[in-house]
């Protein structure tokens, strides 16, 4: 038996002569996985994934990485993952809050989750939780790990801003909390796809665009028109979890589905945070020798965390809370942080 993504339409077992047959770990699976952009820092934890998987079954499960959007836009991967035309995918709650308002709690800004051993604790910590187990349920799809994402920082044209002051009035491409604190600062925020970013900034769309630092920028050559960045405004990251399809799934043999465990979750973070630190490497000393650096000192990064934290957590609990346990979820992670952040 020969197992081909969902298009097989092989379940947990097939019905041979009214037998049950079970999937075998001798069985060749084979998974398309949607993303967007090209091979970066970011997508260090997906490669992992796929080389993980192919390595523990010889060569017998297969995932297929389409990269640039090529099977589904960034917004459509988890309609994608729900109607099974991909069997994994990675998408990020900001792109679409109201799809998936639970796990915009980890959009949040200023969540104390900045070393990223940590932030990977708290994602796995609250993907556990039941709130967001109901939440993908609802479109088919089972976490695997988080695609976990160094601090925001900003690039930009025209003026540099001096402080935070200077961002009111700024057209800016940030997303879901993040968006709300820089609109705590008079900013203006835009939501959109990554791929989008180079065109908008070049085209004056927007003046700045929020990323993680340092791989992003480069990654989709914002540094070949951006005149500034900052540096210390750390304003936190966004939840961006690689997913798969329960019935692929539930496909698979036992053996193939025990894969999915720990140390295939703590091979992808290692990867993703020795990616991202060989990506400062590379691209730091590039911006700092392109373009004129915006330091932002402790004193400034406390007063922006004052503006632009509680306030917009309060306001995200206010929210959702007819919908969603959201002062829970925010005590939730919160709590996991402080255990986390004691520990590391």
């Amino acid at each position: 038996m020969k197992i081909v993504g969902l298009a097989c339409g092989v379940a947990a077992a097939a019905m041979v002569g009214g037998v049950a047959m079970s999937a075998s770990a001798a069985d060749e699976v084979n998974w398309n996985f949607s993303t967007w952009g090209k091979p970066r820092a970011f997508t260090a934890g997906m490669e992992a994934l796929r080389d993980y998987v192919a390595e523990k079954t010889g060569g017998n499960f297969k995932i297929k990485i389409h990269y640039g959007g090529a099977i589904s836009p960034p917004k459509e991967n988890l309609d994608g993952i729900k109607i099974g035309s991909h069997e994994a995918a990675n998408f990020c709650t900001s792109y679409h809050p109201g799809k998936n308002p639970a796990g915009t709690v980890l959009d949040l800004p200023f969540l104390p989750v900045a070393e990223l051993t940590v932030q990977a604790k708290v994602h796995e910590d609250f993907y556990g939780h039941p709130e967001w187990k109901k939440e993908m349920k609802r479109w088919n799809a089972i976490p695997i790990f988080s695609g976990i994402l160094p601090q925001y920082e900003f690039m930009g044209v025209g003026d540099a801003p001096k402080d935070a002051s200077d961002f009111e009035g700024m057209r800016v491409r940030a997303l879901g909390g993040i968006g709300d604190a820089m609109r705590k600062l008079n900013a203006v925020p835009t939501t959109m796809p990554a791929p989008e970013t180079y065109t908008a900034l070049e085209r004056g769309i927007v003046q700045a665009i929020s990323f993680p630092y340092s791989y992003t920028f480069g990654a989709y050559k914002l540094n070949e028109v951006g005149k500034w960045f900052t540096e210390g405004m750390a304003l936190g990251a966004v939840n961006c979890p690689i997913i798969m399809n329960v019935d692929a799934y539930n496909a698979l043999s036992d053996e193939h589905r025990a894969l999915f465990n720990a140390d295939l979750k703590w091979n992808s973070y290692n990867a993703l945070i020795a990616a991202y630190k060989k990506a400062d490497e590379k691209w730091i000393p590039i911006y700092h020798k392109q373009m004129q650096v915006v330091k932002f000192s402790k004193e400034q990064h406390d007063e922006l965390k004052k503006i632009g934290a509680e306030p917009v957590w309060n306001e995200w609990v206010a929210k959702w809370a007819d919908k969603i346990p959201s002062q829970e979820l925010l005590d939730f992670v919160l709590e996991r942080a402080a255990v986390h952040n004691k520990s590391a």
